[in-house]
């Protein structure tokens, strides 16, 4: 009843298409009771020379006269069937499909707004899987199957309020079937309803494969690692296979068991009835009517049966779409914005950050980056560098302690005004397999070309950009393959110097160019930088001998702090760290190198 509750919430914006569509189910209803009708007239009218019953002008008719009439009539209900038939058909469609719409906007919406973690340990190909197919499951659901039992619940009401008038004894034994397809219910249910699961889990693990390997495609082919990963992708591929032909199969016996069950309730009942039209009880036509109804109310008891083990199916899908859905950020927007003018104070109070119970990324770590200064952030691989500015923009939420801006804590911010105040270099370099404008513009969408170009100036990219086929307007490959790693770099440090912000998170931002384009960054930067809290984390120590303060993490706590020549005469943990990285001889002066 929970799944039924959230799947009537997207059902109920289309409520009048909705009672549009059953509308033509009861035109249906009615055409469908009114096919048997003229040729009952032919068996017991025209065939017979008997006038008709009902008072009106026809019972005057001669035989041709209501022969015609009935073959016209006949034609004539047909082709209205179709046309609503027609009509229902896309009625019926164009709501499922925007239900599936609405539900794969939300789901989609839901994942961006989802915490880091929460993406660090999901699987990419999986939640494609689910936003591009699990969301179908709500039409299957509903308009292939809620709405059909609905149709067939009108037909079924409607035709045996018919038949009962006809004859109440044969009406009886046509529902005496409905105890055995209970059983045939009760008996596959279950089994449909794990298998189908199943098949949507199989089905997600080959989606996973594939997004994983053709994302890491470089390093299969430079491991030599095709034929594993085929081997693989055949296996998971047959699992999925093996596990929809036994869900396919055991739905066609569902079918087949139901088939059964009713093709023996209509021998019984033609049985009966050819004892009731020789004891005068029937006539030749009303059994005709009677058998055809029969075949109709069957029908949609079949319908009904077909479509609860095609339901079971669905479910699987639609549970895997809402069981994401009902995972809550772990990062909740806050009730204050931040708004300009941001001076861009930044301070860290006894901050504690886990990943995990077991994965204390942060310790006590306490600092304060006041307006203007530029703030580094050194130490080795893991120390918890860019977890901690990670703090800032809240990608993630502090286990203990506060991160202040502009002294208000930023768990009371709204995330997207806060972020809008912050540009940031991240690792690794993304860019988007769209043009090279496009890509730097990404931070500030409709930004003007001379805002472009100058960021890519800034950033030491727009020489290289011109050397492109079509410059600006060059398209790069997926993720940036027809670029150079420094060349990706640089086109995120133009997008980030194109928001023009008061805080700036630069995280390695040039770590992947040489030295001498290393310097013309820097020297971008610098102008850049000026007036604006800035946050470097670097390997290359080189980098950081201008900033303000100097902090050293290891372990994810700060272990020294001050400004570069205070660190390097200190002759502590980055003096260290400095002489590992340039051969400074631990004897030699500290002043020679500072």
């Amino acid at each position: 009843m929970t799944l039924l509750r959230k799947v009537l919430r997207y059902i109920a914006p289309y409520r009048l298409g909705f009672a549009f569509a059953m509308g033509q189910v009861v035109a249906l209803t009615g055409l469908e009771m009114l096919k048997p009708w003229p040729l009952k007239i032919v068996i017991d009218n025209v065939l017979t020379g008997t006038p008709l019953s009902w008072s009106g002008p026809w019972r005057s008719w001669n035989p041709t006269a209501l022969l015609l009439a009935a073959v016209v009539g006949m034609v004539v209900i047909y082709v209205l069937l179709g046309i609503v038939s027609v009509l229902n058909n896309y009625t019926t469609i164009s709501i499922g499909q925007g239900m599936v719409n609405d539900l794969r906007s939300q789901l989609y919406a839901h994942l961006q707004r989802l915490s880091l973690a929460f993406h660090s340990t999901s699987s990419v190909g999986d939640l494609i899987y689910r936003v591009t197919a699990d969301t179908y499951s709500l039409q299957t659901l509903t308009m292939n199957g809620l709405f059909p039992v609905l149709s067939a619940v009108t037909l079924l009401g409607g035709m045996f309020a018919v038949m009962i008038r006809m004859d109440w004894y044969l009406t009886l034994i046509a529902l005496g079937v409905c105890p055995f397809l209970l059983l045939v219910i009760a008996a596959l249910n279950r089994r449909i309803s794990t298998i189908a699961v199943q098949a949507r889990e199989s089905e997600s693990a080959v989606f996973q494969h594939v997004q994983r390997s053709m994302s890491a495609i470089k390093v299969v082919q430079a491991f030599s690692r095709e034929a594993d990963e085929h081997r693989i992708f055949v296996s998971q591929s047959a699992a999925s296979l093996r596990s929809n032909l036994q869900l396919y199969t055991f739905q066609t016996a569902y079918a087949a068991a139901t088939n059964m069950v009713l093709a023996g309730g209509t021998a019984l009942v033609v049985w009966v009835a050819a004892h009731h039209v020789w004891a005068g009880a029937l006539s030749i036509g009303d059994m005709v009517v009677f058998v055809s109804y029969l075949a109709s109310l069957y029908g949609p008891l079949n319908s009904i049966i077909y479509t609860y083990g095609l339901v079971q199916g669905a479910k699987a899908g639609v549970s895997r779409v809402f069981e994401i859905l009902d995972t809550e950020p772990q990062v909740r927007d806050g009730a204050r914005e931040l708004t300009p003018p941001v001076r861009g104070e930044v301070c860290f109070v006894d901050v504690d950050f886990a990943y995990g119970r077991d994965r204390k990324a942060l310790r006590a770590v306490s600092f304060t980056a006041h307006p203007g200064q530029v703030v580094a952030i050194v130490g080795p691989t893991g120390a918890g560098k860019s977890t901690l500015v990670s703090l800032i923009p809240r990608f993630y939420d502090v286990t203990a302690g506060s991160v202040t801006v502009d002294g208000t804590d930023v768990r009371e911010l709204r995330i997207a005004p806060l972020r809008r105040q912050i540009s940031m270099v991240l690792q690794p370099p993304m860019v988007f397999p769209v043009s090279i404008r496009e890509n730097i513009a990404y931070s500030v969408p409709g930004a003007s070309a001379a805002a472009v170009e100058r960021a890519a100036r800034l950033a030491q990219a727009h020489d290289f950009i011109l050397r492109l086929p079509q410059g600006y307007d060059t398209v790069i490959g997926e993720a940036g393959v027809t670029l150079s790693e420094g060349e990706r770099q640089r086109l995120t440090i133009a997008r980030a110097l194109l928001r023009d912000t008061r805080i700036l998170i630069l995280d390695e931002p040039t770590s992947s160019v040489d030295a001498a384009t290393e310097a013309a960054i820097m020297e971008g930067l610098e102008a850049l930088i000026s007036g604006r809290t800035t946050f470097v984390i670097a390997h290359r120590l080189s980098t950081v001998r201008r900033a303000d303060l100097l902090l050293v993490l290891q372990d994810g706590q700060i272990v020294e702090r001050g400004t570069f020549a205070e660190l390097i005469a200190r002759r502590g943990a980055f003096h260290a760290l400095y002489a590992t990285q340039f051969g400074l001889d631990e004897r030699e002066p500290a002043r020679t190198r500072s």
